[in-house]
């Protein structure tokens, strides 16, 4: 038996030793992922950790080490002050991302029972942030088996009541059911051909399918700029996450589609995250 400290200590030199830049951070999670409580509690308590615990953290920072995102080997991660089940196969939440939630919450606070659909949905984070702070009707659209497993049990994890749809954002045919939606947000995939060879070791875990969005990484964004222009009611707002310096084009691209009023919205770090624009009858 071994103590929380000596298990703590012995993890963050491990995990420094493996290259790992955050390793007090990361120590401290695994570390409470396996007690299931905070670590200050642990260590005031002098909780100890049996062999078949010090084996299961031995086993997590070797996952780590060998470049596996923490948010798979956790099996969980928070957005917006709410958990979310993530494994292979789905986007990790981001707190960039929080950031179109937010511009969402604003734009749609004051209108009664707000209809916002949510694309490329993923883990459902930016649908299920939504529903849990708006009495709106939210539906989530999502192409992966794999993404849509994680979207279906973090709807239930979190009680939430969205509406879950299997589509590809990019067929013709799929906006023709959806209509009269006060808004639209989506974090598609936006990496661009060079962006894909310089990834991190770790993001090459998540599925390339969330993240490569073409050769210039605007794919999505002219398809979906195009085909769901006509789901939005008039006055309606779209609004994309996009990566960093990709806002003009996108905003052009916007343009083109029929939106007016665009707009960007600065993140945490005060770099421009969110482009949205405005649909106006006869606009196109």
């Amino acid at each position: 038996m071994v103590t929380v400290s000596e298990l703590y200590a012995h993890l963050r030199k491990a995990l420094d030793q493996g290259g790992i830049e955050d390793s007090r951070f990361e120590a401290m999670c695994i570390t409470e992922e396996l007690f299931g409580t905070k670590l200050q509690r642990l260590l005031l308590s002098r909780a100890e950790a049996n062999d078949s615990l010090v084996k299961k953290a031995d086993e997590m920072v070797f996952r780590r080490c060998s470049g596996e995102p923490l948010q798979y080997i956790l099996g969980k991660w928070e957005f917006y002050g709410l958990p979310f089940y993530v494994g292979e196969g789905v986007l990790i939440p981001r707190q960039d991302t929080e950031t179109l939630v937010d511009l969402a919450l604003e734009r749609c606070s004051a209108i009664e029972n707000p209809k916002i659909l949510d694309l490329c949905s993923g883990s459902g984070c930016v649908a299920i942030a939504l529903d849990k702070h708006l009495k709106g009707d939210i539906t989530a659209v999502e192409i992966s088996d794999r993404a849509l497993y994680y979207l279906e049990k973090n709807a239930v994890l979190n009680s939430s009541s969205i509406n879950i749809v299997k589509g590809d954002v990019t067929d013709k045919t799929l906006p023709e059911h959806f209509r009269n939606f006060d808004m639209i947000v989506c974090n598609p995939p936006y990496l661009t051909s060079e962006d894909m060879k310089a990834l991190q070791k770790e993001v090459t875990f998540e599925p390339e399918s969330a993240l490569f969005g073409g050769k210039d990484g605007l794919d999505f964004y002219r398809s979906i700029c195009a085909l769901w222009h006509d789901s939005l009611k008039d006055s309606g707002i779209i609004a994309f996450e996009a990566g960093l310096g990709q806002e003009g084009e996108l905003a052009l691209i916007l343009e083109r589609g029929g939106f007016k009023d665009i707009e960007f919205r600065e993140d945490l770090t005060g770099r421009i995250r969110v482009t949205s624009g405005r649909k106006y009858r006869g606009q196109r």
